[in-house]
């Protein structure tokens, strides 16, 4: 299957997550509810990884790989905190296409760091998404 459909994929659950963790973090503290939440991905990924045989290839992953994705998981796990502390205080509605800035964000990101290519095309997106964004807001 293609990158599109993975794509696809994951931004139909990650629309289903701001709602069902919604639900989830009421009554409980936010943190309480990503560390719940997290025990419960880490073994689902671990059974794909077995059942997939995707395990032999941890002798190939260098220091490198390592330390940028202990990295990316820090990252990970302070966008889930904030996330959930966000979506406690707020409706998800508001709290998701905030959540979503993360979009034009990774573009400049992509741009500045990685040397991917930023076309005005590519730009004049990026600020629609950060408006379409800012007008969910009032």
């Amino acid at each position: 299957m293609s990158w599109l459909f993975y794509a696809l994929l994951s931004a139909v659950a990650a629309a289903a997550t701001a709602i069902l963790a919604k639900i989830g973090v009421s009554g409980i503290p936010s943190n309480l509810a990503t560390a719940l939440r997290t025990s419960l991905i880490v073994p689902l990924v671990w059974a794909l990884v077995l059942a997939r045989g995707e395990a032999h290839a941890l002798k190939t992953a260098s220091t490198h790989n390592l330390v940028f994705l202990a990295l990316s998981a820090l990252a990970t796990g302070a966008s889930w905190l904030a996330y959930f502390k966000a979506l406690q205080l707020a409706p998800a509605s508001h709290v998701a296409p905030i959540d979503k800035l993360s979009l034009p964000l990774t573009i400049a990101l992509a741009a500045l760091v990685l040397r991917e290519p930023l076309s005005l095309k590519l730009a004049c997106g990026v600020g629609l998404m950060v408006a379409g964004a800012m007008l969910t807001l009032s």
